[in-house]
C-alpha cells in the first residue's frame, strides 16, 4: 500500500480546523492509503478518482462525516450510510464524533472506499430523480387545500422555485416557525416569485 501525496492545502485546510482536527487527520490517513488524489474543493478535502469526486471530508457542529459522493450507489453492509436529508438523491455520509469510533471502523471504511473506487472505475452513476414528489410540511399543504389562488399560484412556479420554498419551510423543527415563514411567504408566491427573486 502505498501513501498518496498529501497535498498542501489540505495541510493548511488541517491547520485551521477548530473542531474536528484529531478526526480529520486520522480520517485523511485511511483516505490516503488508497489510489484516491487529494485535493481541496468547495472549501473542504475531496478525494477524486481520475478527477471524478468519490468522497469528501466536512464537518458540522455536533458530528464530522465522510461522504461518499455516489454513497447511495455502495452496498452498506455495515448500515452505517446516512442520507442526511430526503432530498438528498446520492450522497451518503457515514459520521463521527470521536478518534476512537474512527480508529475502530478503520477496515469497515477502508473497505467502503475501495467500493466507491470501483463504483467509479464501472462509470455507474446515480440514476436522479429529475421531479421528486414534494412532501409539504402540514402546515404549508393546509395553506394550499384552503387557498385554491395560492395553490394555483405555487403550482406556477418552476420545480425549482417550489424546491426552494418547501425546504425553506420544512427546515424549522418548530410548527410555529414553520408558520412565520409561510405566512412570510405567501405574498412572494402569489407574485409568482422564487424565494431569492
Amino acid at each position: 500500500m502505498s501513501m498518496n501525496t498529501m497535498n498542501p492545502k489540505i495541510d493548511a485546510f488541517l491547520d485551521k480546523a477548530k473542531q474536528w482536527q484529531a478526526e480529520f487527520e486520522r480520517l485523511r490517513m485511511i483516505l490516503l492509503d488508497s489510489p484516491l488524489t487529494e485535493e481541496l474543493k468547495w472549501g473542504v478535502p475531496c478525494y477524486t478518482f481520475h478527477e471524478s469526486n468519490v468522497v469528501l471530508m466536512h464537518g458540522f457542529k455536533e458530528y464530522c462525516a465522510l461522504l461518499f459522493i455516489k454513497g447511495a450507489l455502495l452496498n452498506d453492509v455495515h448500515s452505517i450510510l446516512i442520507q442526511q436529508t430526503e432530498n438528498v438523491q446520492a450522497g451518503r455520509q457515514i459520521r463521527f464524533t470521536n478518534v476512537q469510533k474512527i480508529v475502530e471502523m478503520e477496515a469497515i471504511l477502508k473497505a467502503y472506499i475501495y467500493e466507491a473506487i470501483e463504483v467509479e472505475k464501472a462509470g455507474l452513476k446515480v440514476i436522479l430523480n429529475k421531479n421528486p414528489v414534494l412532501r409539504f410540511p402540514e402546515e404549508f399543504q393546509n395553506k394550499l387545500d384552503e387557498n385554491s389562488s395560492l395553490k394555483t399560484a405555487f403550482e406556477a412556479l418552476t420545480p425549482g422555485r417550489q424546491r426552494a420554498y418547501n425546504l425553506y419551510f420544512s427546515e424549522p423543527k418548530q410548527s410555529k416557525t414553520r408558520e412565520l415563514r409561510i405566512e412570510k411567504c405567501i405574498p412572494l408566491i402569489l407574485n409568482r416569485k422564487g424565494l431569492n427573486d
